[in-house]
């Protein structure tokens, strides 16, 4: 064996005792008598909140609890907008739940799908936000296939059922802090914006 391929395997076990070493240290770490506890969520440790209850399906995703505006409509129908945030790219999401109140099933209108075209047509792609001060009407976002950013197979909602919408606008200006949101057929809701 030549000098030179005895360099190259000592190299290679160094490295392989090396990363032997690390992954036996990594784990034997913590060494502490008192197990660590959990940490608390954010929510819980602030004054005058309490944690979310897990949602009924078993899932660990919360319902949301913050309610920016709820407006009735037809059949029964409420909608609830959660959130209305600015996102770094320029673009503002408006989040909420549409809740069937009725005793029957309400089948989705023409009216929310403004003129969505997809294979997926229905969905609340008819939203719009209205600035007053500015007066500016702002319509949902197309991707480059022309679909709407936007909640998509919205066709029944059962008796009783929520179902979670969202919708992607191009942002107002960051002096615009509120605007007006408009689903056809639902009453028109004033919504404050964060972010």
């Amino acid at each position: 064996m030549s000098m030179r391929h005895a360099v190259k395997v000592r190299g290679g076990a160094a490295v392989v005792t090396a990363a032997a070493l690390a992954l036996t240290l990594a784990g034997c770490g913590g060494g502490g008598d008192k197990p660590q506890e959990p940490q608390k969520s954010s929510a819980a440790s602030q004054p005058g909140s309490s944690p979310q209850a897990p949602a009924p399906n078993g899932s660990q995703s919360p319902a949301p609890t913050q309610i920016l505006a709820t407006v009735n409509g037809p059949s029964s129908t409420v909608l609830t907008i959660n959130s209305a945030a600015r996102d770094q790219g320029g673009f503002l999401t408006v989040n909420g739940q549409i809740k069937n109140g009725g005793s029957e099933a309400f089948v989705e209108t023409a009216a929310w799908r403004g003129d969505e075209r997809s294979a997926s047509a229905a969905s609340v792609a008819g939203v719009t936000l209205i600035d007053k001060a500015g007066k500016k009407r702002y319509y949902v976002l197309r991707d480059t296939e022309g679909r709407c950013l936007c909640t998509i197979g919205l066709t029944r909602i059962g008796a009783g059922e929520s179902v979670p919408f969202f919708a992607q606008f191009p942002a107002p200006p960051a002096n615009v802090t509120e605007v007006d949101f408009n689903l056809p057929t639902f009453a028109t809701a004033t919504i404050k914006i964060s972010g």
